[in-house]
């Protein structure tokens, strides 16, 4: 444990306890963030607070050979946002604060049993973590590649993805049609009403931009990743991932996992196998998978991992739910606004 952080460590520890007594008998799911809630320093606090979340950094560590855990707290803020590394930082991270909780729930005789998971883009590998699907090693393992093909792809293809806010899907599908063209353009997050994220070709795209502003869009605004995530430009990269997660053990999941493809419940190893099949190149209907966690009877949400980007998505999308999130389990927070979930 470092110096110094022990008034941390144990206000950490109590907020943890109060959150468990108040939502451990919630219809509950817990929700896992994507990229783009990456942040330098991400991490350490709960590191400092568990010895089940620093077992899950040493594991990270061992099963990489690479040292993930200081560049979670110490970046630099580049190589952490590169998305080969971005992808397993989040999942170890996300992962780690599971591991606390879960470790404070048995120390209290409590069991944390959420109603359903579910992930956004990257978080939906960890949200299987957490479904038992697969063991952390080698969820790993599957993010560490999805992570470099996703970044050779954006090497061989150039492109981008941009957050449009206060146009509806059908006004931005028309927007995407005339600015295609003869290039690849679609709409890849459907985050929440009124706020979704386009990616394609750098050429489309910013046609798009333009014409989503001249329809009147509230907000439009260029993510910082360089890769068309969630588009056909990652046609090839999919095939190749889809090929390791067919290598991969799968095991029924232990609670029902919510597919960002379809936004239904996956009950078992095929629908798991056949969302991943296209993972990375499909739209994340983010909205959907929320709205039928809620018609399940989900009434708390817990945002597990780096950031609160979700828990503000969910309460956009229904004021009726409570929501948790990385301030309110007095883990940790980053400085300032972070971007919208892209991959």
């Amino acid at each position: 444990m470092l110096a110094g952080r022990f008034p941390v460590t144990w206000t950490i520890v109590a907020i943890l306890a109060k959150v468990l007594t108040d939502v451990v008998d919630s219809q509950l799911a817990m929700v896992f963030p994507g990229q783009g809630s990456q942040f330098a320093g991400m991490g350490r606090a709960i590191h400092d607070a568990s010895a089940a979340a620093r077992q899950i950094f040493e594991q990270a560590d061992d099963v990489l050979q690479t040292p993930l855990t200081a560049l979670c707290f110490e970046g630099p803020a580049p190589e952490l946002e590169d998305t080969y590394n971005a992808q397993p930082a989040i999942l170890t991270v996300s992962i780690a604060g599971l591991a606390a909780i879960r470790e404070r729930a048995a120390a209290t005789g409590k069991t944390i049993a959420p109603m359903m998971v579910a992930g956004h883009s990257l978080g939906e590998l960890t949200a299987l973590v957490a479904a038992e699907v697969l063991d952390f090693p080698t969820a790993l393992r599957l993010v560490r590649e999805r992570g470099r093909l996703m970044k050779e792809a954006g090497d061989e293809r150039p492109g981008g993805m941009a957050a449009v806010l206060g146009l509806d899907e059908a006004e931005l599908i028309e927007v995407c049609d005339e600015a295609r063209q003869d290039g690849v353009l679609g709409i890849a997050n459907a985050n929440c009403p009124g706020q979704l994220v386009i990616s394609g070709e750098v050429e489309p795209l910013l046609r798009a931009m333009d014409l989503a502003k001249a329809r009147g869009a509230k907000r439009v605004a260029r993510l910082g990743i360089s890769i068309a995530s969630h588009s056909p430009l990652m046609a090839n990269a999919a095939a190749q991932l889809r090929a390791r997660i067919d290598e991969a053990i799968l095991h029924p999941p232990t609670v029902p996992v919510v597919g960002n493809g379809s936004g239904q419940a996956m009950t078992t190893v095929e629908d798991i196998r056949e969302e991943l099949a296209h993972h990375i190149e499909r739209p994340v209907n983010w909205t959907g998978s929320v709205q039928t966690m809620i018609d399940a009877g989900v009434t708390t949400f817990v945002e597990v991992g780096p950031g609160q980007v979700l828990a503000g998505l969910i309460k956009r999308i229904s004021r009726a739910v409570s929501t948790l999130g990385a301030g309110d389990l007095g883990l940790d927070l980053p400085a300032g606004d972070r971007p919208l979930p892209a991959a």
